[in-house]
């Protein structure tokens, strides 16, 4: 949990500034490395670019999977929510790098970059959730998978993780926003984070941050032990099973749920779940820019890499395009043929 060391000076009348609509802040972003902002462009350009591609592959090869198991299922949503979490925070990351002083945003557009940037990183934790629930029935229930794993439950699954995360992140960000604020409007960080606009409240008391606690308790202590309880329950279905080989393949069929929940949990509780005497704005960018920018990257890779499906399906993808490349090479030929002629 972050709380403010002291509280800031120069305040207005809650009803002057947190309801004032005009009001804007200045994202002061990466102002203190000015000489590098160019360069810093350029890697979060291509580091965004890539990501949006390598999200919309996998979300374009499981759409175009005809038989979709669960876990693509998953995966496709989970590739969607990438793809908006990296449209909510870089663009305005980017644009901030061109100016020298920061980047301006509105009241309003601050209010909703932290709603979506909340509710799209809550709407993850459910499915990590959901994913590890998938992988409990596949290897302690098999025979009952297809029974108990069926498509209309699986949407069930996925509705269930967006209206909880939006319901949540609606919650806080509406708690955060009629807080009174500093005249300095000036967040030091390159996206409305929670932690940063609660730096600039002005009030000595703890109240405001509850909001912020209630939120990580839900979305990260709660659905982490959810999670923990359902490897567990693997853990124990796997000493049973006596086969080395079917020991290792059940357990390779967890690890890139297992790596892609320890890089979401392990950034967001560094972030939001911590002492007080460790709070740091520059740490906080930081951890965020790998939050918010290199573990969008590594999840498209990680799971190329690791789900069988999804290698198989990205290379009937490819053959597609062969054939497809090599159909129209053989239609210019003859046309070009039978223009000689």
């Amino acid at each position: 949990m972050v709380y403010k060391e002291m509280p800031c000076e120069g305040c207005m009348e809650r009803h002057n500034m947190s309801s004032d609509a005009t009001m804007e802040f200045l994202l002061l972003g990466f102002s203190e490395l000015l000489c590098l902002r160019f360069l810093l462009f350029l890697i979060f350009l291509i580091v965004h670019l890539v990501t949006l591609a390598g999200n919309m592959m996998v979300f374009v090869a499981v759409v175009m999977e005809p038989s979709r198991p669960p876990m693509l299922f998953f995966l496709c949503q989970l590739s969607v929510i990438e793809l908006c979490y990296n449209l909510v925070i870089v663009p305005k990351a980017l644009l901030g790098l061109m100016v020298v002083d920061g980047s301006t945003i509105s009241f309003i557009g601050c209010a909703a970059q932290m709603h979506l940037f909340v509710a799209l990183g809550g709407a993850e934790c459910f499915l990590l959730v959901a994913m590890s629930y998938d992988r409990y029935v596949a290897i302690c229930q098999p025979l009952h998978y297809m029974a108990v794993m069926s498509e209309a439950f699986c949407l069930r699954l996925a509705v269930v993780s967006c209206l909880g995360a939006f319901a949540v992140a609606l919650g806080l960000t509406v708690a955060v926003f009629r807080l009174p604020f500093c005249q300095s409007h000036r967040i030091n960080h390159f996206f409305c984070d929670v932690p940063a606009v609660l730096h600039l409240a002005c009030t000595q008391s703890y109240a405001p941050e509850l909001p912020l606690l209630a939120a990580c308790v839900l979305l990260l202590l709660l659905l982490l032990l959810l999670i923990l309880t359902s490897y567990v329950c693997i853990a124990v279905a796997l000493l049973h099973v006596t086969s080395s080989v079917g020991r290792g393949k059940a357990f390779s069929t967890c690890v890139s749920h297992l790596a892609i929940t320890l890089l979401h949990y392990g950034c967001a509780t560094f972030i939001y779940i911590r002492p007080k005497s460790s709070y740091s704005p520059a740490q906080d960018k930081v951890v965020s820019l790998v939050y918010t920018n290199i573990t969008p990257l590594l999840y498209p890779l990680i799971y190329s890499l690791r789900n069988k499906e999804i290698r198989r399906i990205l290379r009937k993808m490819l053959r597609r395009k062969k054939i497809v490349q090599l159909n129209w090479d053989t239609i210019r030929i003859v046309m070009c043929v039978c223009g000689k002629f």
